[in-house]
């Protein structure tokens, strides 16, 4: 059932966006994993450097550990894009729009968290964190409030989104089966729920 919905829905004015947005990651994937123009440890996201190195806080989210890292990314792509379309969207900008806005929000949220464990433990976070999964997180929690109670604005600009019984329903058991996904090794469960954090914060906006 859901790879028929997947399916279902044909190639529309608004795709150029989602293509947009696979492709850049695909690009930064064989410039940094494979014809090695680019080395990817420069634009990881590093808590630590950030404040020096700004741009590592957007340039995080199109770098992969490797193909199968890529590749999840990009069915996340697919899946969202889908959900959108279900909920009857109708903007060719709202999904670039969000991808803009999410890589700060999600650094605000984790700095905030991190601020609390260095003033409350003397605890100071040292990792590198990168890839796409804390935006797809983000669009999963903007997705799953929308499938509840529609959306009718973001930023001011009209996007039309309705409420879904049916991707309601499949929102939550991605978002279930994420969080377990998320406390395996290697894996950024900050990301993810930071990521989630800020696209239940959008849904607000």
């Amino acid at each position: 059932m859901f790879l028929i919905m997947l399916f279902n829905n044909s190639i529309s004015k608004y795709d150029w966006q989602f293509v947009v947005s696979a492709s850049v990651l695909i690009s930064v994937f064989i410039f940094t994993d494979l014809i090695k123009v680019f080395d990817k440890e420069v634009l990881y996201f590093v808590p630590r450097l950030i404040s020096d190195q700004p741009h590592r806080i957007f340039t995080s989210i199109l770098v992969h550990a490797d193909l199968n890292h890529l590749l999840s990314n990009l069915g996340g792509i697919i899946i969202t894009r889908n959900f959108l379309m279900r909920l009857g969207s109708k903007s060719s900008l709202f999904y670039i729009k969000f991808l803009l806005i999410c890589p700060f929000l999600n650094f605000f949220v984790i700095w905030i968290y991190e601020k609390i464990l260095s003033y409350f433990f003397n605890i100071y976070p040292n990792y590198a964190a990168l890839g796409f999964s804390g935006i797809i997180y983000a669009l999963f929690g903007f997705l799953l409030l929308t499938s509840f109670y529609g959306k009718n604005y973001f930023l001011g600009k009209k996007i039309s989104l309705k409420s879904n019984c049916e991707i309601q329903k499949m929102s939550k058991t991605i978002c279930f089966i994420g969080l377990i996904f998320s406390f395996l090794p290697g894996v950024s469960l900050l990301g993810h729920i930071s990521g989630f954090i800020v696209g239940c914060l959008l849904f607000l906006i």
